[in-house]
């Protein structure tokens, strides 16, 4: 366990601050402002990915002025790991979907697989629309941004913790971002 916490207090030390809290603070204005024009009369349900959406998810609806329903799913394609495997499903959603407008909001979209396969799952309890925010986007040639709608901030294809993004199941309460090594 020492090593756990030795490794992560030696990740921040020689981290990059990539995103300032200022910075991240009026991404996630703008986000929630965007966000608002479409979903102030849909009465949606907003719905945070854990672990790392949450922070995001929190924040949009601190913003939002409209009623709206929270709620969460829990799938991770990492777990602690640096890099993304299969998703796997921890927690599914207790709302009832059928026919809601839902905004799903992720801490980071890097290949898109993740948010691609929620949205399948989504589409199988009825919802009528999905939205979907996330907090940082990587500049990826490769990315499936289309399910996309509503983005913070975009970045090289770095790793990133803070804002919810964690390493190793550390720092995810930082408010700034913060990259391994060199930005």
């Amino acid at each position: 366990m020492r090593s756990c916490i030795e490794d992560a207090i030696r990740a921040r030390k020689n981290s990059c601050e990539i995103a300032t809290e200022k910075e991240v603070s009026n991404a996630l204005d703008r986000m929630a402002s965007e966000a608002s024009e479409f979903l102030c009369t849909k009465n949606p349900v907003v719905l945070a990915v854990m672990r790392g959406g949450a922070f995001t998810a929190v924040e949009l609806c601190c913003r939002f002025d409209f009623p709206h329903e929270f709620d969460f799913i829990h799938v991770s394609r990492y777990d602690k790991n640096l890099k993304g495997g299969n998703l796997s499903w921890f927690v599914l959603p207790k709302e009832n979907l059928q026919g809601r407008v839902v905004l799903v909001v992720d801490d980071i979209l890097d290949e898109g697989k993740t948010l691609q396969e929620i949205h399948e799952k989504l589409y199988q309890y009825g919802v009528s629309m999905i939205l979907s925010a996330v907090l940082v986007k990587k500049k990826l040639k490769s990315i499936d941004h289309k399910n996309v709608n509503f983005v913070g901030v975009e970045i090289e294809d770095v790793y990133v913790f803070g804002c919810g993004l964690d390493y190793k199941g550390y720092w995810r309460g930082l408010k700034s971002l913060h990259s391994l090594g060199e930005y």
